[in-house]
């Protein structure tokens, strides 16, 4: 019987603009990061100064999240342990941004 094909990664590629990193990171980001743990995700990589190799950085905050899968992903995203989490990110904690879901090779 042939070995089922393994799921590739998904990836959050997170760009948010606060004007309290402080408070984004009390917060929500604790929290936000326990919630996806139960999801099997992480978080691999946040600054509030990542380099610009091209185009304009226009933000306070950068983060890179992996999930197992983009099914893991979306689960987390729409759990209702991540939405009280994500009201407060976008009604008071920024002001703006861009949060994108990539599936990896």
């Amino acid at each position: 019987m042939p070995e089922a094909a393994a799921s590739k990664p998904a990836y959050f590629m997170v760009q948010v603009t606060t004007d309290n990193l402080e408070q984004l990171s009390t917060r929500y980001a604790h929290a936000a990061i326990a919630s996806l743990t139960k999801f099997g995700g992480e978080m691999i990589a946040g600054t509030p100064a990542p380099t610009v190799l091209e185009g304009a950085w226009e933000g306070s905050w950068a983060a890179l999240l992996r999930f197992p899968s983009l099914g893991a992903a979306q689960r987390w995203y729409d759990s209702s342990d991540y939405q009280p989490l994500k009201k407060l990110r976008i009604s008071e904690l920024t002001q703006s941004g861009q949060i994108l879901l990539v599936e990896g090779l």
